[in-house]
């Protein structure tokens, strides 16, 4: 289990800190291994070829491989840099059948580039002499038909990383190896840190905007809460309808104060935004948080659309906390077991509000709020 905690943790740190070269990364490693795979299938035909034949059409295997891992990383670099900036300024003002056209139009253009240079380049100065005969030339029809290969291949391939890209943006980094080895098969306990941010008047916008209008303002509200994830090490858990759940591993949400800055980093985050909200909607968002936490259990559910559920008296009790901002007239209530372990930092303050029967809770808690 803390094996399993290390990775997720290492690839949401990593993700955090350097959101562009992990995205590139990851496109440039899988199109490393799948241009090392096709080249080891080709080798292995070829040998075939050699000895059913007695035609050496083989030859060494390190430059092809060399010329794989080159293409990949080319390949893997340029559709990982484009397919970035494309999710982030371009994917949400498109719609998904442009974005999937142009990023196959961006596919097609950048394996032209890679054929190219296997052709004039690769194939003259390192495949031709490692083959057994000298002197090796390949006619048109060749070029045709290996590139149509390429785009088969490729084209499975892709969808085998897109399905890779929707696991990370469904669960979050270093989600997947974890679902794979089938870590959330059966239950298993979790220190985790929840919070419950759920949007104050929530029933009155709805009536001021419209429901068209109140839809696109909560979408714009999540997407700029989304933008601070990353920095704070926070993971959503799930979305309800205007409410958004976040949650950090324990030592996560704690350190640098995470748990406590992030309520007030999306503040800032709204305030940076306040003319483009103005202008669209004539009003700023403005949401109410309770956090707690506490040990809680993981597993994967359903069969219909399977996910990961938490489990626990931790989040019941974050989200009555939540739940009571209003009748305290505060934004950001905490329990008092989560104040002591995180300590609060210089640039904020607390108010205690004493020992509250929550509903539904059989003993009353400590709660507090912070402030700025």
């Amino acid at each position: 289990m803390a094996g399993k905690f290390e990775y997720t943790t290492l690839a949401h740190r990593y993700t955090a800190r350097y959101p562009v070269l992990t995205y590139v990364g990851t496109q440039a490693n899988f199109w490393i291994i799948a241009n090392v795979l096709l080249a080891v299938i080709f080798h292995f035909q070829s040998h075939l070829i050699t000895v059913t034949y007695q035609v050496p059409v083989g030859g060494s295997f390190g430059p092809l491989a060399l010329i794989s891992v080159i293409l990949g990383m080319l390949y893997g670099i340029t559709l990982g840099l484009t397919g970035y900036y494309l999710d982030k300024y371009v994917s949400k003002k498109l719609a998904l059948g442009k974005v999937i056209l142009l990023r196959t139009l961006i596919s097609l253009v950048v394996l032209m580039l890679d054929l190219a240079l296997l052709r004039y380049v690769f194939f003259d100065r390192l495949i031709a002499p490692s083959m057994f005969i000298a002197g090796t030339t390949l006619v048109e029809e060749v070029w045709k038909s290996l590139f149509l290969l390429l785009v088969i291949y490729y084209a499975f391939m892709t969808l085998v990383i897109s399905f890779i890209n929707q696991v990370n943006k469904k669960y979050g980094p270093g989600i997947l190896l974890p679902l794979l080895l089938g870590r959330y098969r059966k239950p298993r306990e979790e220190n985790r840190i929840f919070m419950f941010m759920d949007l104050k008047s929530s029933t009155t916008t709805a009536e001021q905007l419209g429901h068209l209008k109140y839809s696109a303002f909560i979408r714009d509200c999540f997407s700029d809460i989304n933008e601070v994830l990353y920095p704070f090490y926070a993971q959503v858990y799930q979305y309800v309808g205007d409410e958004i759940v976040v949650t950090w591993p324990e030592r996560e949400g704690l350190k640098g104060h995470s748990c406590l800055l992030f309520y007030f980093a999306c503040r800032k985050q709204f305030m940076t935004r306040s003319d483009y909200y103005m202008s669209n909607y004539g009003l700023l968002p403005d949401f109410k948080a309770g956090a707690h936490t506490g040990t809680v259990t993981a597993v994967e559910i359903g069969e219909v659309k399977r996910d990961i559920a938490y489990h626990g008296d931790i989040l019941n009790t974050a989200a009555r906390i939540q739940s009571v901002c209003n009748e305290h007239q505060k934004s950001f209530i905490v329990s008092q077991h989560l104040l002591e372990k995180v300590n609060l930092p210089v640039n904020l303050r607390a108010q205690h509000l004493g020992s509250i029967l929550l509903k539904g809770k059989a003993s009353a808690v400590e709660l507090v709020s912070v402030e700025e």
